[in-house]
Protein backbone atom coordinates (compact mmCIF):
# COMPACT_ATOMS: atom_id res chain seq x y z
CA UNK A 1 0.00 0.00 0.00
CA UNK A 2 3.02 2.47 0.51
CA UNK A 3 4.10 1.95 -2.74
CA UNK A 4 1.03 3.04 -4.40
CA UNK A 5 0.79 6.58 -2.27
CA UNK A 6 4.57 6.61 -3.08
CA UNK A 7 3.72 6.47 -7.02
CA UNK A 8 0.56 8.81 -6.89
CA UNK A 9 2.38 11.27 -4.98
CA UNK A 10 4.98 11.16 -7.88
CA UNK A 11 2.31 11.24 -10.16
CA UNK A 12 0.75 14.14 -8.58
CA UNK A 13 3.89 16.53 -8.04
CA UNK A 14 5.33 15.47 -11.33
CA UNK A 15 1.86 16.40 -13.50
CA UNK A 16 3.31 19.18 -15.93
CA UNK A 17 6.39 17.26 -17.29
CA UNK A 18 4.76 13.54 -17.14
CA UNK A 19 3.65 13.93 -20.41
CA UNK A 20 7.35 15.02 -21.41
CA UNK A 21 8.83 12.28 -20.05
CA UNK A 22 6.83 9.74 -21.57
CA UNK A 23 7.29 10.88 -24.87
CA UNK A 24 11.51 10.82 -23.78
CA UNK A 25 11.02 7.38 -23.16
CA UNK A 26 9.60 6.37 -25.95
CA UNK A 27 11.82 7.93 -28.31
CA UNK A 28 14.61 5.93 -26.29
CA UNK A 29 12.73 2.39 -27.02
CA UNK A 30 12.25 3.42 -30.67
CA UNK A 31 15.96 4.41 -31.28
CA UNK A 32 16.92 0.87 -29.14
CA UNK A 33 14.66 -0.85 -32.06
CA UNK A 34 16.17 0.86 -34.88
CA UNK A 35 19.49 0.44 -33.61
CA UNK A 36 18.99 -3.32 -32.62
CA UNK A 37 17.65 -3.94 -36.44
CA UNK A 38 20.01 -1.18 -37.74
CA UNK A 39 22.44 -4.50 -38.88
CA UNK A 40 19.85 -6.25 -40.53
CA UNK A 41 20.19 -3.44 -43.39
CA UNK A 42 23.70 -3.04 -43.49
Amino acid sequence: MMTFQTLKSIAARSQDTLLQDAAGAAALIVMLVVGLHLPAFV
